[in-house]
């Protein structure tokens, strides 16, 4: 598809217009953005989304039974995660906030990024090894660090784009908009990838904004904005990959960055912390279950012969393997906890200095330290 027909057909529409290849049951109901894609990149793509849902599933085990700390689920957000990194070249940098799990399966997944859900810095640095950002917790403040790369990247003229995740509740704070405005301002080859799942913990979206959708945004700072299907696959590949070919200046115009809202639901808790009983029903879950990324994509790739019962089979074997390697990795990592105290300050308070005192006195007393050096 050339960059005429994806500046026609995706961005020349109104912001409320969500863009979508595969209806619910995996139907194609728009044929001319349907992505011309190898067999083998679909089923490896196949592949990535029910790795990711098992290994939500795999990694929320983990920490009810105390062997991880708490963790964002991502079931329901698959789609959108593999779709928008398939779209991507190696190089092009990724920032997330904490529940982009499957931009990181898309990129390889090191073993490493599970130390640090288990309580390990080591954890986010592997990340830099696939261009990849620390993890973020703190919501929105990911978003001015992308743009500050990006900006970089183009003035050195490194045809390379950031694609900065984020939710919903990310753009009722400062930093989303401000973001947006140097985006806006500089024309950094940006791509922001709203993840608008309907809830920002218990907060619905629409007491979030006033705004009819979250992608008309992007008009106040000078650029497109879009909204496309969160739960469907080819989707989010065909729109982010308008949107990376614009922000790298196609066609002799200068780079534009794109505001992308994913329209997708969580199916799970906001953390292992909370209890989405309080605010949703369930009722409203399973109406957004007939939607599921795996399943349409799955209908899809069997009319189209990509895939079929005994392919499924191996991919199934080959991931459950997989995922036992890394938590045996992870786990075989040895823990201590004085660790803690290395990464709070560039240099330690006062009283930083005495929790990290009293804590080796307490190993020191009870034993502790001996059991770490038998380990």
């Amino acid at each position: 598809m050339s960059g005429d027909v994806l500046e026609r057909d995706l961005f020349d529409r109104e912001p409320d217009d969500r863009i979508q290849v595969l209806d619910a049951d995996g139907t194609v109901v728009a044929p001319e953005l349907e992505p011309t894609l190898a067999a083998e990149t679909l089923r490896s793509m196949y592949r990535d989304i029910r790795f990711s849902r098992r290994f939500d599933e795999r990694m929320i085990s983990l920490q009810r039974q105390g062997r991880m700390g708490t963790y964002s689920s991502l079931a329901g957000q698959e789609g959108s995660q593999i779709g928008s990194t398939y779209a991507l070249v190696d190089d092009d940098l990724l920032s997330f906030q904490y529940r982009e799990h499957g931009a990181l399966v898309a990129r390889g997944l090191p073993w490493e990024y599970l130390l640090y859900w288990m309580g390990h810095e080591d954890g986010n640095a592997a990340l830099a090894d696939i261009d990849v950002f620390p993890l973020n917790i703190s919501i929105a403040s990911h978003l001015p660090h992308a743009v500050g790369w990006s900006w970089a990247a183009k003035l050195n003229g490194d045809d390379r784009v950031s694609v900065v995740h984020f939710g919903d509740g990310s753009t009722s704070e400062g930093d989303f908009h401000e973001a947006m405005n140097f985006a806006g301002v500089f024309d950094t080859p940006n791509v922001f990838f709203c993840n608008n799942n309907q809830w920002a913990i218990s907060i619905p979206r629409e007491q979030q904004t006033a705004s009819a959708t979250i992608a008309q945004k992007a008009h106040a700072y000078g650029f497109e904005g879009v909204q496309v299907d969160g739960m469907d696959p080819l989707a989010t590949y065909v729109v982010t990959a308008a949107a990376r070919e614009k922000a790298l200046e196609a066609d002799g115009d200068r780079p534009r960055p794109t505001l992308i809202e994913a329209v997708q639901y969580r199916y799970g808790a906001h953390t292992t912390a909370d209890d989405p009983s309080v605010y949703r029903e369930d009722e409203e879950v399973e109406q957004w279950r007939e939607r599921d990324p795996i399943d349409r994509f799955e209908s899809y790739l069997r009319t189209e012969g990509v895939l079929d019962d005994d392919r499924i089979d191996a991919i199934e074997t080959e991931i459950e393997e997989t995922l036992a390697t890394l938590v045996d990795r992870a786990e075989d990592v040895a823990v201590d906890p004085s660790e803690m105290f290395e990464y709070a300050y560039a240099e330690p308070t006062p009283r930083l200095e005495a929790q990290r005192d009293a804590l080796a006195d307490l190993r020191e007393r009870h034993g502790d330290s001996e059991l770490l050096e038998d380990e």
